[in-house]
């Protein structure tokens, strides 16, 4: 587990790096510099939430980070489409950083809902063992 949240913490700094780059190509225009310091705010805060997800120190607050994560890159997906159907940008530009963002929203999406349920089982667990007890 914790190689694949070291690869998931350099995967979404990458995510924020190439979002730099894109914003530093981006047309000088009130347009451009609006949705460009949108997409960099949301897009550098799924690298910078992710290392809070791993920092987490109970399995609510976990989920509550990660649900931060889904958030800012559905929103940095939200921004790139923008940029696309705005005409600031070509889709063949943004086509892989596009997709990149829907992998990241796929990937954190399947983790809450794996850890949601671990969350589940456990209180199943307590209630049962707290009925246990009570009929013995």
């Amino acid at each position: 587990m914790h190689h694949q949240a070291e690869a998931l913490k350099d995967r979404t700094k990458q995510f924020a790096l190439r979002i730099i780059r894109v914003i530093r190509s981006l047309p000088s225009g009130a347009e451009g510099r609006i949705i460009g310091h949108q997409l960099l705010r949301s897009g550098m805060s799924v690298a910078a939430n992710y290392r809070a997800v791993c920092r987490a120190r109970s399995r609510p607050e976990f989920l509550a980070k990660l649900s931060i994560v889904i958030e800012e890159a559905d929103e940095s997906a939200f921004w790139l489409e923008l940029l696309v159907e705005a005409g600031l940008i070509s889709e063949a530009k943004l086509k892989d950083l596009k997709s990149e963002a829907n992998q990241l929203v796929a990937i954190f999406n399947a983790s809450r809902t794996t850890a949601k349920r671990g969350s589940q089982s456990a209180i199943s667990n307590q209630k049962s063992t707290i009925v246990q007890k009570k009929a013995s």
